[in-house]
């Protein structure tokens, strides 16, 4: 107080607070900047989703666009060729090719891919119709289905000397992708509760909207996200496992027919072989449940026949090398033959992509890719939005500071006057 006119002398600004609020603003303008940078590696994961979701079904897609690999049935009642009858049908057709082996799709709907040789050396699959054993058509070397899986697993970037840096990229998407489910779960209290009472509030504005989405989607994609999370991660230990030469194979060396074992003609011509059937029926006899999805063909005098599919376990398939002079099943390559390690790496290819139950499993893994791709999207469009606002805030009060500043200024020189 002045003794003289008992006014209130202006208080001098404390130069630490100053300095304390000017380190407040240099963090909050460091976060909003950590916040914009983020938003491009959250739309990378958001290609990522919706390229992986495709590719679930891609096969399906070039199925209705390309007719040539539909398994139409001549007749209503017309039964499935055996192998033999496929490929009498295809020698009568062309008589010069050569069969290398025969694929039979999961679905019947689809034709058979069928791996032929020509004279002029050329090597192509070709669409086999399983009814008729007619050739329909060549399957191109890069369709949509190879487009969407390779853009989703490793961005196009091609296989040079090992694994491809886009592979490792889109792997290590896994790590973050695991963390925010852990991290999800203990956020959210008692989330099981979305389960019992799932809220989805529609007339309560997009903020609302989106905010509930992202959490009852969560919710029901717990188990999505894990398989996804922990496979990728897998895809991403395989890929380092292998550009450092580190194995866990354990299966043998490709057996060969002993050179007594091949009978000899007097012409010189190829040996007889046995059917397919047969091959297959021993191959059954030795695996029990084994269902017969391709059949390989020798590609030499002492090559063995090897017929493979799944049998009790649907993420892996069991192979038989089989004589194809005597029908003596040589080798086989059964579950209990793979270790630990081989187990869950052959485990992760079909429970990633869900090609191991036919279409119902496809289009739930399909559903389910849906539903996350669209929690990424709303999470994105929540932390946009919360960015946009808090940049809005900055904007506005580096803005009012001049101004307050001025005005301080100002009440601070008329105090001054007055008191004089």
């Amino acid at each position: 107080m002045d003794p003289m006119l008992g006014s209130p002398q202006p208080r001098p600004s404390h130069p630490y607070k100053t300095l304390i609020m000017s380190k407040k603003s240099r963090s909050k303008l460091w976060f909003l900047v950590h916040s914009w940078l983020a938003l491009p590696i959250w739309f990378f994961v958001l290609i990522v989703c919706v390229t992986g979701t495709l590719a679930v079904i891609s096969q399906e897609i070039v199925w209705l666009a390309n007719p040539q690999m539909r398994a139409s049935q001549p007749e209503g009642d017309a039964p499935l060729l055996s192998y033999d009858q496929i490929i009498a049908a295809i020698k009568q057709a062309e008589p010069q090719i050569l069969v290398e082996s025969i694929s039979r799709p999961d679905e019947s709907h689809f034709a058979l891919d069928v791996e032929v040789t020509y004279p002029d050396g050329r090597s192509v699959v070709v669409y086999v119709n399983p009814y008729s054993g007619v050739i329909q058509g060549t399957a191109p070397q890069f369709n949509f289905r190879a487009f969407t899986r390779a853009l989703h697993g490793w961005w196009l970037v091609p296989f040079t000397n090992g694994y491809s840096w886009g592979w490792y990229l889109v792997s290590f998407l896994s790590l973050p992708l695991l963390a925010s489910l852990i991290t999800g779960l203990v956020v959210y209290k008692r989330f099981w509760k979305g389960f019992l009472r799932p809220t989805l509030r529609l007339r309560h504005g997009a903020r609302i909207f989106w905010g509930d989405f992202h959490r009852l989607s969560g919710i029901w994609s717990i188990w999505f996200i894990a398989v996804i999370s922990v496979t990728s991660t897998w895809f991403l230990i395989e890929a380092f496992m292998f550009d450092n030469q580190i194995t866990i194979s354990t299966a043998p060396v490709a057996p060969v027919v002993p050179r007594e074992s091949v009978p000899l003609t007097a012409d010189g011509s190829p040996a007889p072989m046995i059917s397919l059937e047969t091959a297959i029926r021993e191959a059954k006899q030795r695996i029990p449940g084994l269902e017969d999805s391709f059949v390989s063909l020798p590609a030499n005098a002492y090559s063995y026949l090897s017929v493979g599919g799944r049998s009790w376990y649907p993420l892996m398939f069991h192979t038989a090398e089989i004589n194809p002079y005597t029908g003596d099943v040589a080798v086989t390559r059964l579950l209990s033959d793979r270790s630990g390690l081989e187990l869950v790496t052959e485990s992760m290819r079909p429970l990633h992509t869900g090609d191991f139950g036919g279409l119902w499993i496809k289009l739930i893994w399909f559903f389910f890719g849906l539903l996350l791709s669209m929690m990424v999207l709303s999470g994105l469009l929540i932390w946009t939005k919360r960015t946009a606002l808090a940049t809005a805030n900055a904007l506005k009060r580096s803005h009012k500071r001049p101004r307050t500043a001025d005005a301080a200024q100002a009440t601070r020189r008329d105090t001054t006057e007055v008191s004089q």
